[in-house]
């Protein structure tokens, strides 16, 4: 890690320095955009994803298992528990329904963890045969594994502490990233080398769905994962070296890029809230994109952190997952 980190502000095109701070301390300096780190803290585990439930957060952290922080005051994070015991693999992308937490672990598959008692978290499945489980996404009484190559898995939560595997989804490319639409009719999935992939599952026949593609569209970069506007039929793209790339999906027949913008670093992961995409892009931090003029997106607000990886947010903070510095809070302006 380094000893000390410095935080640039974008003013005018030219990048000056405002100042310096100790790692894993508050920062009183201002970022770029206004957003500022009020908090570091440091995880016992390599922080790769991180999900929002009341007042805790939970990360998973690679080798580390899970982390069960509180966040009743975000502003003085404490560690609550830590559970490695039957979470096998590495740990990556995480997700939460019910009091119970799925996390990806890449060749050991999904684990799911009971976290009704947060002190006392226990898993329920460990190794769940969805591999490799690259991320997750749960909608309805569903849970859908993103499994690089071999597409998506679906499994039925009836019994949510033990997934029944159904059916499965082929797809072109690498399955990285998923989300669906707020009527669970389509699926959307970042695939890597391929783009973005659109399947109609109206026909979801309980988990064993018969899949018609609705459309693709390829870009540039590895598509990591993907979010939706539904209101202006927009899906957002993080494309790793290529950025952020804006697809406009309104017409199936034409699907295309609508805007783009590629500010530096790896795009990794995604969040959007009214009109602004917030986006993990690894060594260059967190970028705040304003794009409510699709055809010319605008950088907005950035911070630097070592390695950002997984975001979540709630009405006043952004939350991120940084594999060097751990948990890592922003207060937005």
């Amino acid at each position: 890690m380094k000893a000390n980190s410095c935080f640039f502000l974008l003013m005018t095109g030219l990048f000056l320095i405002t100042g310096c701070g100790e790692p894993n301390e508050p920062d009183t300096i201002d970022v770029s955009g206004n957003y500022k780190i009020v908090k570091k803290l440091p995880t016992p585990g390599f922080a790769q994803d991180l999900v929002i439930d009341d007042s805790r957060l939970y990360i998973s952290q690679g080798e580390g298992g899970l982390l069960i922080v509180d966040i009743t005051d975000p502003e003085m994070p404490g560690i609550l528990t830590q559970l490695t015991e039957d979470v096998r693999g590495y740990s990556t992308k995480i997700c939460f329904k019910d009091s119970l937490v799925y996390l990806a672990a890449g060749s050991f598959g999904v684990t799911v963890v009971n976290v009704r008692d947060f002190m006392n978290p226990v898993v329920t499945v460990s190794n769940l045969n969805m591999k490799p489980a690259r991320n997750l996404y749960v909608t309805g009484n569903y849970l859908f594994t993103a499994i690089s190559e071999q597409g998506v898995k679906i499994a039925e939560l009836s019994y949510p502490e033990q997934p029944d595997i159904r059916g499965s989804l082929s797809i072109l490319g690498y399955a990285s990233g998923i989300t669906s639409s707020v009527d669970t009719t389509r699926l959307f999935v970042a695939c890597g080398e391929m783009g973005l992939t659109i399947l109609d599952v109206t026909d979801f026949q309980d988990g064993y769905p018969e899949t018609v593609p609705a459309g693709w569209c390829d870009t540039p970069g590895y598509a990591e994962d993907v979010v939706l506007d539904e209101s202006r039929s927009l899906a957002f793209i993080a494309a790793g070296t290529a950025g952020l790339q804006i697809i406009d999906y309104s017409d199936t027949t034409d699907i295309h890029i609508a805007g783009s913008i590629s500010p530096g670093g790896y795009a990794k992961e995604l969040l959007y809230n009214n009109g602004m995409v917030y986006m993990t892009t690894e060594k260059s931090g967190l970028q705040v994109i304003d794009v409510s003029a699709v055809s010319s997106p605008v950088l907005a607000g950035s911070v630097d952190t070592e390695y950002a990886l997984g975001i979540a947010m709630d009405d006043k903070y952004l939350y991120i997952a940084d594999e060097v510095e751990g948990l890592i809070v922003i207060s937005k302006p």
